[in-house]
């Protein structure tokens, strides 16, 4: 009985939690591409940080590697007793029927963006101890693949789409949030090219462009201009009742699959170059 109710809470807190950006493949193919085309300084600081992850004293959640490190953030949301503070740093919500505001809807740094910032700060300190960087690696990895998905940026009051709910073409019982985060950016992933691999100068210098605040606003941007206007018949649902409002469930159709296909490698793509640089740039 106390491992049933041991299993019981865990499983409780996993879908009390907003569901993962990417899921496991989507985070760690974004980490397998930072990691291929980083300096080869910072993928040796990088190797080093990990020889600390025992101390971070999450047996169930490893981080052996960049890939692990990658879905730490969400492997440790099963325990909600020690983790729980961190669940709003997952994504930072703009309404697509709002104007854009980075300094918007983040109050105390509880959002994405912000965090990124400090992790990113935190890495770069070689004063702090190695499994405190570690821990802020770990998060960098995740967050920046977190604003890439478009549902962790651009939402509808509708908690990024987990309250829509959705068939996945004839496959019943899902939402929104769960088709981009699971089925389709796996479908996307495993049907693209090669996606892990040495990208050349080039390539990086027309992908790995931007600022926090540009690659926020470009998931916002295909949320409220392609992802819920394709959802939801070609209008724009705005939670207001100034448009039209969100159905109780929809249909991810197999032409709204093909459209998003294209759309999600090219987010997890970008995410792992601009990773990279961020990672060059804190430990290079």
């Amino acid at each position: 009985m106390r491992a049933f109710l041991t299993i019981l809470a865990a499983l409780s807190a996993i879908l009390s939690t907003p569901a993962m950006a990417w899921g496991a493949l989507g985070h760690r193919t974004v980490g397998a591409i930072a990691m291929a085309n980083v300096k080869p300084g910072t993928r040796a600081a990088i190797t080093q940080l990990l020889h600390h992850q025992r101390e971070l004293d999450t047996p169930k959640c490893s981080m052996r590697t960049i890939e692990d490190a990658a879905t730490w953030p969400d492997c440790i949301k099963s325990e909600q007793w020690r983790w729980a503070y961190a669940n709003s740093w997952h994504y930072h919500d703009q309404p697509i029927c709002g104007t854009f505001n980075l300094k918007a809807h983040c109050r105390d740094g509880m959002c994405a963006t912000a965090q990124i910032e400090r992790d990113a700060r935190l890495l770069a300190d070689r004063k702090l101890a190695p499994v405190l960087r570690l821990e802020a690696l770990s998060f960098l990895v995740h967050f920046v693949g977190d604003i890439h998905q478009p549902l962790h940026v651009g939402e509808n009051e509708d908690m990024g789409g987990n309250a829509v709910k959705a068939d996945y073409g004839i496959a019943p019982g899902r939402n929104l949030h769960s088709i981009w985060d699971g089925v389709l950016a796996e479908r996307a992933i495993t049907s693209a090219p090669t996606l892990v691999r040495r990208y050349s100068a080039g390539e990086k210098a027309s992908l790995a462009t931007g600022t926090l605040e540009d690659w926020e606003r470009e998931s916002w941007q295909i949320s409220r201009d392609f992802l819920y206007p394709l959802a939801f018949g070609g209008k724009l649902p705005c939670a207001d009742g100034r448009d039209v409002k969100e159905p109780q469930k929809i249909v991810w159709s197999n032409e709204a699959i093909e459209q998003a296909i294209p759309i999600i490698d090219q987010r997890i793509e970008r995410a792992g170059l601009r990773l990279a640089k961020m990672l060059d740039a804190a430990l290079g």
